[in-house]
């Protein structure tokens, strides 16, 4: 069973008379990756700021291994953090800056507990080179940082904050600097590097794919509060409300009647599904994923409907429908031209049924999606260019 390491209890903080945490409570297990999801002001590197230290909560209290740590500095704390901006020290060399804090380290002397010493050398030289192997830079010790890579830059910033051996690692969004391949990538290594050093990494996004991507656990933040924590597949599969099936991927939410157990009503059909515990003819929000969509013959659909926008993605095709009004995103690698009168089947694990709340009503169409395309294509050739 996974040991609890922090607790955030009842956090509330403000900043110009504005709420940016509302009485947050959150535990994090020890060597547990997690991560804080949710779009900007949501709170969440309010919340890794508390954690770190470098911000103080208006009320509520932040224990670690069960004692309160409020008012301890973020110098005495088993934490460091990795930002955005990784702050190397361009005048040492990679070995340098890894060691920079272990040379700041000062412990009692065996001989005189009374009289602090320096870490030896020897010692150093051991865990600098312990930490390059672990983040794949063996043999980069001698590199000025200016002439790394934006990712082997990142993998010295956390190195120089896993070699003083903290409890946890604080990482604000440290991914955004880099390109779209390179992020990828370094997805990947991060959670290599936390299963292997073993220590608890609390990560910060607003990246969806990143979070399902590394996350042991997701917590997913709105507007200071909590709306939903989970694994990657939780989160994903069995969504608390419209704003996480929102916002973790693609979502057609559509307005429902629960008529009974594994039975909901749209538009007037009723449609089989295995989400039970609500009340008989209960309103509620159907989630579709648009990959869960199969188009098929429009004498076989569940739901007829009308093609107005077609794009394609490589693997896919992005294909909007519009179902009286309400348009559908449907992701196939059928084509399907614009104006096609299509069918669509969903068999009853594609469809998942949420309780309906303050974000009912609020995501799920796809007009706008469909109008940004229509603009696109209605754009006039610029003067002088070839027309086709």
């Amino acid at each position: 069973m996974s040991k609890e390491l922090i607790r955030l209890r009842d956090l509330c903080m403000a900043y110009d008379d504005e709420l940016v945490l509302d009485h947050l409570n959150l535990y994090i297990n020890d060597k547990e990756f997690l991560t804080l999801l949710g779009p900007s002001g949501c709170g969440k590197t309010t919340t890794l700021r508390i954690i770190g230290g470098f911000t103080t909560p208006g009320s509520g209290d932040v224990l670690f291994d069960g004692v309160r740590i409020n008012d301890v500095p973020p110098y005495k704390r088993q934490i460091n953090t990795v930002f955005q901006k990784y702050a190397l020290f361009p005048h040492l060399n990679v070995f340098e800056n890894i060691a920079f804090g272990l040379r700041m380290q000062r412990r009692a002397d065996p001989a005189d507990p009374k009289r602090k010493t320096k870490l030896p050398e020897e010692e150093i030289r051991r865990r600098v080179l312990e930490m390059l192997e672990a983040v794949s830079l063996k043999g980069f010790e001698n590199r000025r940082t200016d002439a790394l890579s934006g990712g082997q830059q990142q993998r010295v910033a956390i190195a120089r904050a896993l070699v003083n051996r903290p409890k946890v690692l604080l990482l604000d969004e440290p991914l955004g600097a880099l390109d779209l391949k390179l992020r990828k990538d370094m997805q990947i290594e991060l959670k290599r590097i936390q299963q292997q050093v073993g220590i608890t990494f609390i990560y910060v996004t607003h990246d969806q794919e990143e979070a399902l991507t590394m996350s042991d656990t997701i917590v997913v933040m709105d507007k200071g509060t909590i709306q939903q924590i989970g694994t990657p597949e939780d989160i994903y599969n069995e969504p608390k409300n419209a704003f996480v099936a929102d916002f973790i991927g693609e979502s057609n939410i559509i307005d429902g009647v629960m008529l009974r157990d594994q039975l909901v009503q749209m538009y007037g059909r009723q449609f089989p599904c295995l989400d039970g515990g609500f009340a008989e003819n209960e309103p509620v929000d159907v989630v579709i994923r648009p990959e869960d969509i199969d188009i098929v013959p429009v004498e076989q659909g569940q739901l007829t409907g009308v093609v107005t926008n077609v794009t394609f993605k490589g693997m896919q095709y992005d294909i909007i429908v519009d179902f009286r009004g309400f348009k559908w995103l449907i992701q196939t690698t059928d084509h399907s031209p614009v104006g096609a009168r299509i069918g669509i089947k969903i068999d009853p694990d594609g469809i998942h049924v949420m309780k309906k709340s303050r974000y009912s009503g609020m995501y799920g169409d796809y007009s706008s999606f469909s109008d940004e395309y229509d603009e696109l294509d209605a754009v006039e050739p610029e003067e002088g260019g070839d027309e086709t």
